[in-house]
């Protein structure tokens, strides 16, 4: 008896411009993907009546309503193989492709795009899928490029692309900011007032009795008025990130009060009674430690064209003083990463929070809970007075934390509650990631999280190189950067074995292995 072959066909377009035409680009996937099916009907492959079609979303992210209904149903094994116009309609980020390839084959199933004739049921179908998706994301980034480039263009002249006007301003059709009365003197209010009051708190209240309301009619929150406080758009700039422009828009206060504000905000933070060496720019100075039990100091080498940070032991500055460990240098800015991403998770776990805001009322658990939830992690100051000590060690990573300064600093925040904390209230919680810490061709230390994948985005462009300049000059259209020894070199490397490259797509290469090596390997292999 001949098994019969469930085939879904997804279509995909990114905008939703045309979709209300009689026949649009996804009517026109779906026609092409029919035909083909047809084609297969000997081959036992018969249509899924159900349509997977996704009219205005970006290949760039898996939250796609009829995509997520599809690995619904081949996780609930309704769909034997996936249909697609192109590979791209799927997916243009390759760490999503990478999962949607783990749900296909957990799931028996497989993929078929029907002008670029890849099979996911091979090993070599799926390498030249990989290295197909690369090309994808890489098409995708330089649109974003040229995308931020115009904006950046608009913000130099002056005009607001941030979405809503600031509180005080009205936007028009053409980006450009007006003073919406009684709005506009109300900031005025605010930046005089809190100069009297000397506090957010207090004038938070003032202004409540004043009946200086949000644009909602509610009283303006604490987290509003630091936002306001701080910001240039009311001295007629625009900024964005680390750039300031001139805006088009009338300014609403003096660059003098401004200044007064500001330098009262340095003053009054709460942050600032609470600093530990803050004087230090390096993050963990004073915090981490290798796995002997030795200090890890911060160290610097310079590039051609960027400075390098690192933390280095002490045990390699006066080796006849410390015992020497495993762990001897590690890239300042991964490990400062890895540490505020756990930080952040622990203030995010709200069952774990929980525990330790029981003398606090039921309603301002709540509110605590609320400021953590919607907290940014920016401020140093505040990173390092809740680490207390980062322990290294080659199979995992050890945080401690005061948990009692960061349930104060919350409760301050979110329930005016004034704040006070000393050494002697300490609370210390520890928690221990498993992470491989191992040596890398560049002789420091590495993290590698176990479970999760470590993408190198210079091997994966080697390797996409190498085929895209073999492409070119089987064309005859390879340009002139490409003939140089460096990039002939590269070239080779296509002749490397598929599981080799596909590896490094996949982000499981070894950690130790970089270009040089690898255009090393190549050269052996074809010599």
């Amino acid at each position: 008896m001949k098994k019969y072959i469930g085939c879904a066909i997804y279509t995909r377009k990114s905008t939703e411009e045309g979709l209300e035409q009689d026949f649009n680009s996804l009517d026109a996937q779906r026609e092409a993907c029919e035909a083909y099916i047809r084609s297969q009907m000997h081959e036992g492959w018969v249509l899924v009546e159900k349509h997977y079609d996704d009219g205005g979303y970006s290949g760039g992210t898996m939250e796609r309503p009829a995509f997520k209904e599809l690995l619904s149903d081949i996780e609930n094994d309704e769909v034997d193989i996936v249909v697609v116009y192109k590979v791209d309609r799927l997916t243009r980020s390759l760490m999503d492709f990478s999962k949607i390839i783990d749900v296909f084959d957990k799931h028996n199933a497989s993929f078929v795009s029907i002008t670029q004739h890849f099979n996911t049921t091979t090993s070599m179908g799926r390498l030249t899928l990989n290295i197909l998706l690369s090309f994808a994301q890489f098409e995708r980034e330089v649109t974003g490029e040229r995308i931020r480039d115009k904006l950046e263009a608009s913000r130099k002249k002056g005009l607001w692309l941030s979405g809503t006007a600031p509180y005080g301003y009205l936007k028009d059709d053409h980006h450009m900011l007006h003073p919406e009365p009684p709005y506009d003197g109300n900031v005025q209010i605010i930046f005089e007032s809190y100069l009297k009051t000397k506090n957010v708190l207090k004038l938070r209240e003032y202004l409540h009795e004043k009946n200086i309301l949000s644009r909602s009619g509610k009283k303006l929150a604490k987290g509003s008025l630091y936002h306001i406080l701080a910001n240039k758009v009311y001295l007629g700039k625009i900024v964005h990130k680390d750039k300031e422009y001139e805006g088009l828009h009338t300014p609403i206060i003096s660059q003098e009060l401004f200044d007064d504000v500001q330098n009262l905000l340095k003053a009054n933070s709460i942050e600032r009674k609470h600093t530990t060496n803050s004087k230090t720019g390096t993050l963990l100075f004073g915090l981490i430690f290798d796995d002997k039990g030795n200090k890890m100091s911060p160290s610097y080498s310079s590039g051609k064209t960027k400075q390098y940070r690192y933390y280095i032991s002490q045990a390699i500055k006066d080796s006849g003083k410390y015992e020497r460990g495993e762990i001897t240098k590690i890239a300042a800015g991964e490990i400062e990463k890895f540490v505020q991403n756990d930080l952040l998770k622990l203030l995010k776990d709200t069952h774990q929070i929980q525990k330790y805001l029981e003398n606090y009322p039921v309603s301002q658990q709540k509110s605590i809970i609320k400021e953590l939830q919607t907290f940014e992690l920016q401020d140093k100051i505040f990173i390092r007075t809740a680490i207390k000590r980062v322990d290294l060690n080659p199979e995992f990573i050890t945080i401690s934390y005061d948990i009692a300064f960061i349930v104060k600093y919350f409760a301050a925040m979110a329930c005016n509650i004034e704040f006070n904390h000393t050494k002697d209230d300490e609370q210390i919680i520890t928690n221990r990631i498993n992470a491989k810490i191992s040596l890398t061709p560049q002789k420091q230390n590495k993290i590698i999280i176990q479970g999760q994948k470590n993408y190198d985005m210079k091997l994966i462009q080697a390797i996409v190189k190498s085929f895209w300049y073999n492409k070119l000059g089987s064309e005859r259209r390879l340009p002139i950067e490409a003939r140089n020894g460096n990039n002939k070199r590269l070239r080779k490397l296509r002749f490397l074995p598929p599981e080799i490259i596909e590896s490094i797509i996949n982000g499981t290469q070894d950690p130790e292995l970089n270009v040089k090596k690898l255009i090393k390997m190549a050269e052996e292999l074809v010599s």
